[in-house]
């Protein structure tokens, strides 16, 4: 049983289909998903989900590159969902200096006021960072996690960044990066994180792990990041399967 802790079945690629990727997922033992909203449309799609389908659970939020955007009718939107049964998270929130589609101060001041509402609601948060790791981590570090914790979606630093985050008390969510070819240290980081703090991703529809690099990915593929992860540290696939859907569970706070 493995849990997709970040995808994206709420986006265009995927209409129509969301049934058919789901039963393709159980098909490869992928049985939950938290399904990222990341801007109005996602954000409501994400919602109605997570009602027709019940392992199925919402992240909400706004993300970096729609920094630019966020107002009070933005946030009224937000608060108005965060009570949400099926909410287990706020979502997907950080910087992204790669699109930069904001300004660092507006995608800042974004950052933080809704790490600001995780804490009110007591929510976790996930966090995004594109080419902005070091400023991404000054600003958790200046805030301080909600009490629910947090994850760092689709890592992909560094040891020394990698532990950092860790001790600041932050999960590491694993994407099809972690089986790429050129990521031999983002491997090294899945084989020293603590195993009670590690979670497997997709990111679908992107980041397809080996062996579907550069197609679309989908749900069902969490099982070849784990497989990859559980190789890499040496240990049974099924025990690390259930080990990461647990720490799913206990960062969501979803009952087993």
């Amino acid at each position: 049983m493995l849990f997709d802790t970040h995808t994206h079945l709420n986006v265009a690629q995927f209409a129509g289909v969301e049934a058919e990727k789901i039963e393709s997922a159980k098909a490869l033992g992928v049985t939950e998903m938290a399904i990222v909203g990341f801007d109005q449309p996602t954000i409501e799609k994400s919602l109605a989900l997570s009602k027709r389908f019940p392992n199925l659970y919402s992240i909400i939020g706004w993300h970096p590159t729609e920094a630019g955007s966020y107002d009070q009718a933005i946030e009224s939107f937000l608060i108005s969902h965060l009570n949400d049964q099926k909410v287990v998270a706020l979502g997907e929130i950080g910087l992204d200096y790669h699109w930069m589609t904001a300004g660092e101060a507006i995608q800042e001041q974004v950052f933080r006021r809704q790490i600001q509402l995780a804490k009110q609601f007591d929510l976790p948060i996930v966090i995004h960072t594109r080419d902005a790791l070091e400023d991404t981590y000054r600003i958790l570090k200046s805030e301080g996690l909600p009490k629910a914790g947090g994850i760092m979606h689709s890592f992909s630093g560094e040891v020394a960044a990698a532990q950092k985050f860790l001790d600041l008390g932050m999960y590491l969510s694993f994407s099809g990066v972690v089986t790429f070819k050129k990521a031999p240290e983002l491997r090294e980081v899945a084989k020293m994180a603590p195993l009670n703090r590690i979670l497997v991703e997709t990111d679908a529809p992107y980041l397809a792990p080996m062996p579907y690099r550069g197609k679309q990915n989908e749900p069902a593929y969490t099982y070849y990041t784990a497989k990859r992860i559980a190789e890499e540290r040496e240990m049974d696939f099924e025990a690390f399967a259930k080990q990461t859907t647990q720490n799913a569970h206990r960062i969501f706070r979803i009952k087993d």
